[in-house]
């Protein structure tokens, strides 16, 4: 796995990938925690910090509170007495242990999300988790040893937040997706417009790599080129060419697969597991 080292000496290392990147940012010192995965990964989780000696973590930082995301918070607070950082319009969620229901971005999961995520979302449930520290746009991270801050983009759910380190890498969550080499747009997103305005906040920094919350590390350009592209919803919004550039390629490659019920069916476990 590739680990990443900043220009103040910081190193971001991957703890887990499969089924949602769980990342260590480390100074040598203070340790934080970005994301713990599901509740399905938590040996690895626990096993995977055993075998990096980490024997402290002092904060925890959820970039928002989906199963997928928070489904081992609790159990990283109470074994290490970390604190826990959340975005305040995620709190209810986290202490409750329910999930931000989103809508999808694409044919395929708006049509997923509308057959079901009634029934699916109940059952996606993880152990509620009390926090400690409440984002409300912006947390400054000097505090915590580290020349980095936490910054509210929302868009993909309404508490999603991204950790930029030393100004030259980000740690986005679901803001983007990293499965795809075509397109960064997460297949669920609750405001699509809010989402291209995190992109935008993002390209402000001057970060050149962006850690997703799935799929591998995104480069700058590819950042720039698909904001760009999407932005011109805003700019033409009627515009039925426009209308394609937003919601990319990943609809047209998505299309022929979502004629049937059946096949949605087919694809629900997989469009859970992101």
């Amino acid at each position: 796995m590739k680990i990443w080292e900043t220009k103040s000496g910081y190193k971001i290392i991957p703890i887990l990938t499969r089924r949602s990147n769980v990342c260590l940012l480390t100074n040598g010192n203070q340790n934080v925690l970005i994301d713990t995965s599901i509740k399905d990964e938590r040996n690895k989780l626990d096993k995977r910090l055993n075998d990096l000696r980490i024997t402290h973590i002092d904060y925890l930082i959820l970039t928002h509170t989906h199963f997928d995301h928070a489904g081992n918070a609790r159990m990283i607070k109470e074994k290490f007495n970390s604190k826990v950082i959340v975005n305040r319009n995620g709190a209810k969620y986290l202490t409750s242990g329910d999930n931000i229901i989103p809508k999808g971005t694409n044919i395929f999961t708006r049509s997923l999300v509308y057959l079901f995520a009634n029934k699916v979302f109940p059952k996606l449930r993880y152990e509620p988790c009390d926090y400690d520290l409440l984002v409300d746009s912006y947390l400054d991270l000097k505090e915590c040893g580290f020349n980095a801050y936490v910054i509210n983009t929302d868009g993909h759910t309404p508490d999603s937040m991204s950790i930029v380190v030393d100004n030259e890498i980000a740690i986005v969550g679901d803001t983007m997706f990293g499965v795809f080499k075509w397109t960064i747009m997460p297949p669920f997103a609750y405001d699509l417009k809010k989402l291209i305005n995190s992109w935008s906040l993002l390209l402000e920094t001057e970060c050149s790599v962006f850690i997703p919350g799935h799929g591998s590390a995104i480069d700058r350009g590819l950042v720039e080129k698909a904001y760009f592209k999407r932005k011109e919803l805003r700019t033409h919004p009627d515009n039925m060419l426009s209308r394609k550039l937003f919601f990319g390629s990943f609809e047209r490659r998505s299309i022929s697969s979502c004629t049937t019920v059946s096949r949605f069916a087919t694809g629900v476990r997989n469009a859970i597991d992101i």
